[in-house]
C-alpha cells in the first residue's frame, strides 16, 4: 500500500440530490477517519412556521421536498390534529393512505430504476441505460406516472399537492375518479413483480452490517401513515416520546444535524429498517417475491436496499389497488378542528424513512415552536459507518473504483434533495 497522500474529488455526484463530500484518511493500510459532509444551506422552515396558523403548516412544509411532499404534509397535519385533540379515521384515513401509496410508488420507482439501477447494470446514467434497455426505462416511467396520477387525483397535482389539510381534504374525489385507477394499478402489480425479479438478479457487493433499525410499526398493516416507533433492539414508544430517545447533534464537518439514538448511537431508517421490523405486515405476494429475489426475513446488506424498495413498491401497488377497489366517498371531506393551545406530534414513513414533526400552538392556533426531523439527517451517521466499512473492504481498489463504490454506497440511501445530499468531493489521504 502506497504511503503517498492521494486525493480524489467528485465534483458532482450524479443520481443523488443535495450537497456534500467525503473525507477518508488511511494510514499504513488502515482506515483512520471517515467524515461524510453535508453542505446544506440554511433552510429556516422551522422559523418560517413560527407565528403561522396551524392550518398553514401542511402547505409550507410540503415545500421542503418536491419528491416527498405528502410525507411532510401528512406529518404536519397529524401533529396539528394531535395538538387539537382530534383524529382522522374511516374513509378519510384510507384516502390518506392511498395518496401516500402514490408517493411511495413514484419515489421508489424513480430511485430504483433511474438513479440506482445504472450502478448495477454498468451504465453511467439512465439515459445510457435507456439506449440499451428501452423497455426497462419505459416501464419505469409508466409506473412513476401512475404514482403521480394518484397524487393528482387525490391531491390536485403531482408536485406539492394542494388538496390536503388538517382534518382531511378540501374536497374528496368522486368514486369514479378513484375507480379509474383500478385498471392501471392491476397492471402496476404485475410490473412491480417484474421489477423485484429484475433487481433481485443484480450482483451485490459483499458487505453486511448489524443495523439498529428504527421504523414505525402497526399491528394490522405495513406502516406508512401511522404506528408506534420501534426498533429491532427493543425500542417501542409512542410518537410523542421521539425526542426522549432520538437526539440531533451538530458535528463540525457537516451543516446537517446528525440523529443519534440513545443506547445505540447510529441507527437506520428507511426501506431496510421498515422491512426488518415489519416483514410479517407485508402482503403474501410481497413476502413471496422478496424470498424469490434473494431476501431473507432480515436484510443486512445495504446494497440490497434496491430490492427492498422494489418489494415495497409491489406492496404499495397492491395496497393502492385494495383501497381503490373499496373506496366510498366520505360523508364530509374533513373533520372540523376546534382551535386550542396544545403540543402535537406526528410521524409518517417517507420513502426514505421516518419523518417526525412536533408543534406547539397558542390558544389562537398559531405556531409557537416547530421541530421537523427528516430521514436523511437521521441516516447521516449510519451512512458514515457504512462508508467506513465499505472503504475497509475495498482498500485495494484503484482510486477511481474506490470513489465509485463510495458513491454507490451513498446511493443505497437515496438521500433526499431537501434533507441534504449532493456528494461533491471525495478526499482520500494515504499516509
Amino acid at each position: 500500500m502506497s504511503k503517498q497522500t492521494r486525493t480524489i474529488k467528485v465534483d458532482a455526484l450524479a443520481r443523488v440530490e443535495g450537497e456534500g463530500a467525503l473525507h477518508v484518511r488511511i494510514k499504513d493500510g488502515v482506515v483512520k477517519d471517515v467524515k461524510f459532509r453535508i453542505f446544506e444551506p440554511p433552510r429556516f422552515f422551522e422559523a418560517f412556521l413560527q407565528g403561522r396558523l396551524y392550518s398553514e403548516a401542511p402547505d409550507i412544509t410540503a415545500r421542503i421536498c418536491g419528491i416527498c411532499p405528502i410525507a411532510y404534509m401528512m406529518g404536519a397535519s397529524q401533529a396539528m390534529e394531535d395538538a387539537l385533540g382530534m383524529a382522522v379515521t374511516g374513509p378519510l384515513r384510507d384516502l390518506r393512505r392511498l395518496i401516500y401509496c402514490g408517493e411511495w410508488i413514484e419515489s421508489h420507482v424513480l430511485h430504483a430504476y433511474l438513479l440506482h439501477a445504472p450502478d448495477f447494470l454498468g451504465f453511467e446514467d439512465a439515459i445510457r441505460l435507456s439506449q440499451h434497455h428501452p423497455g426497462v426505462v419505459e416501464k419505469a416511467l409508466q409506473l412513476k406516472k401512475l404514482g403521480n396520477r394518484i397524487l393528482e387525483v387525490i391531491g390536485g397535482r403531482a408536485v406539492h399537492p394542494v388538496n390536503l389539510r388538517v382534518g382531511g381534504f378540501y374536497r374528496t374525489p368522486r368514486k369514479d375518479a378513484i375507480r379509474a385507477l383500478i385498471g392501471p394499478l392491476q397492471w402496476a402489480v404485475e410490473a412491480s413483480l417484474d421489477t423485484v425479479k429484475l433487481v433481485g438478479g443484480f450482483d451485490f457487493p459483499d458487505y453486511h452490517y448489524d443495523y439498529t433499525c428504527v421504523s414505525l410499526h402497526h399491528p394490522d398493516e405495513y406502516p406508512i401513515t401511522q404506528g408506534r416507533l420501534i426498533s429491532n433492539r427493543g425500542l417501542d414508544i409512542a410518537i410523542d416520546e421521539f425526542s426522549n430517545h432520538i437526539i440531533e447533534q451538530h458535528v463540525a464537518h457537516s451543516n446537517a444535524l446528525q440523529g443519534h439514538l440513545q443506547g445505540s448511537d447510529c441507527y437506520l431508517v428507511g426501506p431496510i429498517a421498515r422491512y426488518n421490523n415489519n416483514f410479517e405486515q407485508l402482503s403474501d405476494l410481497a413476502r413471496q417475491a422478496a424470498g424469490e429475489a434473494g431476501l431473507g426475513r432480515v436484510c443486512d446488506n445495504p446494497f440490497q436496499s434496491i430490492v427492498v424498495r422494489a418489494v415495497e413498491t409491489l406492496y404499495a401497488c397492491e395496497e393502492a389497488l385494495r383501497l381503490a377497489e373499496n373506496y366510498e366517498e366520505p360523508d364530509a371531506p374533513y373533520v372540523e378542528p376546534t382551535v386550542q393551545a396544545g403540543i402535537g406530534h406526528g410521524c409518517t414513513e417517507a420513502p426514505r424513512g421516518i419523518c417526525y414533526h412536533r408543534y406547539q400552538l397558542d390558544e389562537n392556533g398559531r405556531i409557537l415552536e416547530a421541530t421537523i426531523v427528516p430521514p436523511t439527517s437521521q441516516n447521516q451517521l449510519q451512512i458514515e459507518r457504512d462508508l467506513w466499512g465499505v472503504v475497509e473492504k475495498n482498500l485495494d481498489l484503484p482510486e477511481d473504483r474506490l470513489k465509485w463504490r463510495c458513491e454507490q454506497t451513498i446511493r443505497n440511501y437515496d438521500p433526499c434533495i431537501s434533507c441534504a445530499t449532493h456528494f461533491l468531493r471525495l478526499t482520500v489521504e494515504r499516509e
